[in-house]
């Protein structure tokens, strides 16, 4: 068989991607306006972040999801205080009362079934079929029913996942190149495109992808079908109870991290951290907020759907950073990808105290950032 060839494409789908996730702007704005309340709170001022999320009974994730966008579409701003409040747009359009006011129009859509099941998801703050016996489509742990433990169902979400990737990987290789790392361990890989296309750019590079079963029988397929599965091992495993496998120089975390809240973000990256030699790196492949935390909007979207299908969020380079160096990682800087992704790289020295966080001093899960 001829190995199937990796190309970039020859025209951007990120378009799609964007409009494709727009329907979470009229749901965040929905909800804020007609079920939160959101705009009505300001009466004496901007608000902390703390008191505003208490004030509307929201975990932190949600609060951070639901600002962030509202942030995003400039309804919501940061003072020199770092208190948050509304803009003039909102203060002249979305405050009761005002002459101009349009919160009555916005809140026809209150009732929308997608408004009302974003609602449920921030006032909960459980992922889509968390709660009625379903499932949940992408997390897999204990305790939770999930479509990866089923060979159909893993296969057919692995493969929708593998669309996007077939576009991003070929410039991930491009615009990343792996000179001088010779072995890769790509955690919860799916299909492994990722790898792949740095095992075809770097002819001595050797990868494992660290997966679920179910989902390595695609990642076989996927090496086979490119022609280096001599240099693609699969292994199964879960990433937060299994030993992380060891003698790579580098791990890749790809789309996996915006899955989780951010302590299981800081113990998957300590926990590879510390299967790592002094010098390598790992390498966060995602999509990133603005620092500010208000944006750009796109993210700030996929955040929210993100939000509703798994337990996390999308994050921001700041945020990662503060997990790497947490893990004795030091970070460096974002190079763009595609469909609004980048990497991030950080490298292991050798003054870097890791663990894998098993150590009761060590601070465990970390606590929450940016809050």
């Amino acid at each position: 068989m001829t190995p199937q060839p990796m190309v970039a494409p020859y025209l951007d789908a990120t378009p799609i991607f964007e409009f494709f996730r727009g329907n979470h702007a009229t749901e965040l704005l929905t909800a804020a306006v007609a079920h939160f309340r959101l705009f009505e709170r300001f009466p004496e001022g901007p608000k902390a972040f703390d008191d505003l999320r208490r004030e509307l009974e929201l975990a932190e994730r949600p609060a951070r999801v639901l600002t962030t966008a509202l942030a995003a579409m400039k309804l919501l701003e940061l003072d020199s205080e770092g208190r948050v409040g509304p803009t003039e747009l909102a203060r002249e359009h979305l405050t009761p009362g005002a002459h101009f006011d349009v919160s009555g129009y916005v809140g026809l859509a209150a009732d929308a079934p997608g408004v009302v099941e974003m609602v449920e998801r921030l006032r909960t703050n459980r992922p889509a079929g968390a709660d009625d016996g379903k499932g949940t489509a992408f997390i897999f742990r204990e305790g939770l029913t999930s479509a990866m433990e089923e060979a159909a169902s893993a296969r057919s979400l692995t493969l929708a996942l593998a669309g996007r990737a077939r576009n991003v990987a070929p410039l991930l290789a491009e615009r990343f190149p792996l000179d001088g790392v010779r072995t890769l361990l790509d955690v919860a890989g799916g299909t492994g495109i990722y790898s792949i296309a740095w095992l075809l750019r770097h002819p001595d590079l050797h990868a494992t992808v660290w997966d679920l079963p179910h989902v390595l029988e695609v990642a076989r397929e996927m090496a086979d079908a490119h022609g280096v599965g001599d240099r693609l091992e699969c292994i199964p495993g879960d990433m937060f109870t299994d030993a992380v496998p060891t003698g790579a120089e580098a791990v890749l975390l790809s789309n996996v991290l915006h899955d989780w809240d951010v302590p299981e973000c800081i113990e998957l990256i300590r926990r590879c951290a510390h299967a790592l030699p002094v010098g390598g790196r790992i390498l966060i492949h995602d999509v990133f907020l603005d620092d500010s935390l208000d944006g750009p909007l796109p993210i700030a979207l996929y955040s929210a759907a993100l939000f509703r299908l798994c337990e996390g969020r999308a994050y921001s380079a700041a945020e990662y950073g503060f997990m790497l160096r947490e893990a004795g990682m030091t970070p460096g800087t974002v190079v763009p990808t595609g469909i609004h992704c980048g990497v991030l790289p950080a490298i292991k020295t050798a003054d870097s105290p890791v663990d894998d966080g098993s150590n009761p001093d060590s601070g465990g899960q970390g606590d929450s950032i940016l809050t």
